[in-house]
């Protein structure tokens, strides 16, 4: 779940230009920053079935994501998330752009270009 989550997530941070990307990078990277008591309550108040979040899965579920398999999952995912898209992102920085313009000079399409050029050379991401 999180190597689907993430390996997009890390390709639009190495290759996006935009000014959101600053702020997705600072949230990604808090569950670095924070002490993992502090990050606890921070879910606890995202995930309550009183906020927005917690209240839309309450509504489209019927079930609190508090103290549930279901809220643990995401909160595990929350947590792990930086120590995947981190080095996803600066394997993929690595990629030159020539190798990317050769592919496509080639006859590949973006998608084939990802699967068949971009994912090998950055492998090392993924250890």
């Amino acid at each position: 779940m999180l190597l689907f989550l993430a390996t997009p997530l890390a390709w639009w941070l190495a290759n996006s230009a935009s000014r959101l990307r600053s702020i997705v990078e600072s949230l990604v990277a808090m569950p670095l920053v924070l002490p993992p008591t502090v990050l606890g309550f921070y879910l606890l108040v995202l995930l309550n079935p009183d906020s927005f979040l917690g209240g839309l899965w309450v509504r489209a579920t019927g079930d609190s994501l508090t103290f549930s398999f279901s809220g643990l999952v995401i909160a595990s995912v929350i947590y792990s998330l930086p120590f995947m898209v981190q080095p996803l992102q600066s394997a993929f920085r690595a990629v030159p752009m020539s190798v990317r313009e050769s592919a496509a000079v080639m006859g590949a399409s973006p998608r084939d270009c990802f699967f068949s050029v971009v994912l090998p050379l950055s492998r090392r991401g993924f250890l």
